[in-house]
């Protein structure tokens, strides 16, 4: 473990601020290169499948498009987990980056649709290779009782160019049209992808040598609570799928909201999570995770229940709030993984979490994508009575105690 962020005179008021937000100097480090490659990528990602129709995609084939991202989430998760484990963090974290700029420069050159599917299976070598070492980083630098916050950094960071990146994506859509804008937001992602390179470079964090245990080995390893988790994560994650990459569609084709309007609902959504991820990761930390967790849950229930009930602007604007209120036990449910994860597979543990839940709801999108021929508000409402059972589950299973 690398030496306490509280060194020095406990007195100063920069001190305290990192002390308060668990600003380990890895785990700032990972962050940031969370919060700059994001800002590129949000340029554009939350308009894909406009992009895609644009390319003469079906609503079929960018449903299918969702189904896929999950199955490289999938499939991903556990490699970028070994090989963090394998090469250290900070090599590994400069694998992901190139793969993923090499992603880039496929979308921009794709002359049509099934181009876009070759660039989603390297891009996603940065959202979902990364993810385990990123939680592998909180879990090696900073102790059980500051995960959480940990965690709310890395949300935070994660977010913020959320709020600002889809607004400007769409201004520059708007501007110069869908094709055309998204190739100017790729540029400038390829730009901030080398920034990236730099700030990972200087990762250190020193972990234990690769211990020679299998996938099987590792699933063994799995604590009964770790286990219960996972299903109940699957079920919400089933439900937040089968909308996600159609809910731009049924905003700006169904609803009739514009391009520029849908990003600044995201931006709300955005802005609604970082607001509450501090107070929220900090007493959690205090008080326990559980109810933290619940209200995570049921708020991906009642998300896709809240756009389709959206008869107005500000109506549409409240669910994207409800959305927003998806992130308040985020922090919570990952630092749950990380203290039931055994330290010497650590970032396999957290790989393996994620193969399993992104396999498992790899049909959700397309699911959705069928549902919506025979009403576009059907995979909606389908997703909530799914999130609705999803909450029970995890509210039955997972006792208190292994949630503090």
């Amino acid at each position: 473990m690398n030496e306490s962020v509280t060194t020095g005179n406990p007195s100063t008021l920069r001190t305290r601020v990192v002390d308060y937000l668990s600003l380990e100097r890895n785990v700032s480090l990972a962050s940031a290169a969370v919060f700059i490659l994001g800002l590129g990528e949000e340029l554009w990602k939350k308009f894909l499948p406009k992009y895609l129709e644009a390319l003469g995609a079906s609503t079929g084939v960018i449903g299918l498009f969702g189904t896929a991202e999950d199955f490289f989430d999938a499939i991903y998760q556990y490699p970028g987990g070994w090989m963090a484990d394998r090469f250290g963090r900070r090599r590994a974290f400069l694998i992901f980056v190139v793969l993923a700029s090499v992603g880039y420069l496929v979308y921009l050159l794709s002359p049509s649709w099934p181009f876009v599917f070759l660039g989603l299976a390297l891009v996603m070598a940065w959202q979902s290779m990364a993810s385990p070492a990123i939680f592998a980083i909180i879990g090696d630098a900073l102790p059980r009782e500051r995960r959480a916050m940990g965690f709310t950094l890395q949300s935070i960071l994660k977010r913020v160019p959320i709020v600002i990146a889809p607004v400007a994506g769409g201004v520059l859509i708007s501007a110069l049209g869908v094709i055309r804008g998204i190739h100017v937001a790729l540029v400038i992602t390829f730009a901030l992808a080398l920034l990236t390179i730099l700030l990972v470079s200087r990762i250190n964090v020193t972990v234990k040598t690769l211990h020679a245990t299998g996938i099987v080995g590792v699933w063994q390893t799995f604590h009964a609570v770790l286990k219960r988790l996972l299903v109940s994560d699957v079920i919400i994650r089933t439900c937040e799928g089968m909308t996600g990459v159609i809910t731009i569609l049924y905003v700006t084709n169904v609803q009739h909201f514009t391009v520029k309007q849908y990003g600044t609902l995201v931006a709300v959504q955005m802005i609604t999570s970082i607001l509450i991820y501090i107070p929220a990761g900090k007493i959690a930390d205090r008080v326990g995770r559980k109810p933290f967790v619940i209200a995570t849950f049921l708020s991906f229930a009642l998300f896709p229940l809240a756009i389709i009930s959206a008869s107005s602007f500000p109506l549409i604007v409240l669910a994207f709030v409800i959305g927003g209120l998806r992130e308040i036990g985020e922090p919570a449910r990952k630092a749950m993984i990380v203290d039931l994860a055994q330290e010497n597979v650590r970032a396999r543990s957290v790989g393996l979490y994620y193969l399993v839940r992104s396999l498992s709801i790899t049909p959700a999108a397309a699911i959705g994508g069928l549902l919506w021929s025979i009403s576009p508000q059907v995979p909606f409402v389908v997703a909530g009575i799914i999130g609705l059972i999803g909450t029970l589950v995890f509210a039955a299973t997972v006792e208190e105690r292994y949630a503090s």
